[in-house]
């Protein structure tokens, strides 16, 4: 029996960095939508329900196709509430209103929207083929601790962040870091339940390209999200330009043959045209 794969899409109301972030606008459609058209496209997850406080944000949920089943409590929605609590109450409640329990935990947070459906199930896959506690998707870091990164020390001073055994001349000599993208968690329930961080767990890393990586934190992350969903997806009117230039260029190679082939056929034969006097 295929395992039951749920996701969940964790969206609060109160978001500081960039207000309304979760429904704010990208490339014809709420932030939010994108993350559950990803979730709704791949192979594994069947059901996708949103835990929000905000019941305008839960109204577009529904209308891109998941479930709101509840309001997330106001004490799990606040700046300092650790998300690991929402995940561990929005699982206790599907599972309590479900006649079969969640086999896989998948949170698809709404602010990577450049992954794909099918790095979600490469994270879903990563997880049922292993015994880790949760799999993450990550990218190469542009930075790397062990060369290009400092702390400051307690005498005011600044070193590497990492210390290698080796000298680190060069960043290719470094040992190659990731960051993790918030494009895709896949976890046991077992996990969720102990209300710990990600960073806690066993986990196994599934590593996507960077201009997948995208995380939306600030007005410049929007602005980048929208030029890369613009180049990945091009608005019809351009791909309607593109197919007429495309056809005049054709009409204007054809007719320049035709003209060249008219004008051979009617041009004397090489042998007429220096005829001595």
């Amino acid at each position: 029996m295929q395992p039951n794969v749920v996701g969940f899409i964790f969206a609060r109301g109160g978001s500081k960095g960039l207000p309304r972030k979760n429904i704010a606008p990208l490339a014809g459609k709420p932030l939010i939508a994108h993350a559950i058209e990803a979730a709704r496209s791949g192979k594994w997850i069947k059901r996708v329900v949103v835990s929000t406080d905000d019941r305008e944000i839960a109204a577009v949920a529904r209308r891109y196709g998941a479930e709101v089943p509840f309001l997330r409590p106001a004490e799990l929605a606040t700046d300092t509430a650790p998300e690991a609590l929402a995940w561990v109450h929005a699982l206790d409640y599907v599972d309590r209103c479900s006649r079969r329990p969640v086999d896989v935990f998948v949170s698809v947070p709404a602010t990577a929207p450049l992954r794909l459906a099918s790095d979600v199930d490469a994270c879903v896959e990563a997880l049922l083929t292993s015994d880790v506690d949760l799999a993450v998707t990550v990218s190469e870091s542009r930075r790397n601790p062990y060369f290009s990164m400092l702390k400051i020390i307690a005498d005011g001073t600044a070193r590497v962040v990492m210390e290698h055994d080796q000298a680190v001349f060069h960043r290719q000599d470094a040992p190659t870091t990731y960051d993790i993208v918030p494009a895709a968690y896949a976890a046991r329930p077992a996990f969720v339940r102990r209300g710990v961080s990600v960073l806690k767990g066993r986990m196994k890393a599934v590593p996507i390209p960077n201009e997948r990586a995208v995380d939306i934190d600030d007005d410049l992350d929007l602005q980048i999200a929208e030029l890369l969903l613009r180049r990945r997806n091009p608005l019809p009117a351009a791909r309607e330009l593109t197919a007429a230039r495309f056809s005049w260029t054709s009409w204007m190679t054809k007719c320049r043959q035709s003209v060249q082939r008219a004008f051979q056929a009617d041009r004397p034969a090489p042998s007429t045209l220096h005829t001595a006097t």
